[in-house]
Parts: structure tokens; sequence; C-alpha cells
């Protein structure tokens, strides 16, 4: 079953997030299918995300399913 969901890239103390497409089994870091965003959580909200919106609606017709910290980032940027 494939995810939405943040992995984790950045310094140490200093987090920045991809949100990719992956196999559910994966660990966070692990092997991803896609890269469809970026948040970086340090930042203002308002310039903190990139998301690729025609790819993740793809990746969710696909029946992708993401996870709850992305759904609630899709829902602000209104892409679901």
């Amino acid at each position: 079953m494939l995810t939405i969901r943040l992995a984790r890239v950045g310094a140490k103390k200093k987090p920045s997030y991809r949100v990719v497409v992956t196999e559910k089994s994966q660990p966070r870091d692990g092997r991803f299918v896609e890269v469809v965003g970026h948040y970086d959580p340090s930042r203002r909200l308002g310039t903190a995300v990139t998301l690729h919106s025609e790819r993740i609606q793809h990746w969710l017709r696909r029946g992708a399913q993401p996870s709850d910290t992305v759904r609630s980032l899709l829902r602000k940027h209104k892409v679901l």
C-alpha cells in the first residue's frame, strides 16, 4: 500500500521535510517512489510549504493514503 508522508532531511536540530510517496512498510527516511513537495517548519507557514498538487492528485487517485500530518498540510493549502 502506498502512503504520502514526510521524510526528514536537514541538519541536526534544524529539520526540514520532503513530502514523499512511499510504500507503507518502508522506514521513515527509506526508499521512496517520488518527491511531491517540501515542508520547512522553521519558516513561516505560508512560505514553508511547496506542494506539487497535480502529482499529489495523481497518487491519491491511484490509492495512496496521506498520513495525518500530510493530510492537514493538504487541507491548509487546499489540495484536498
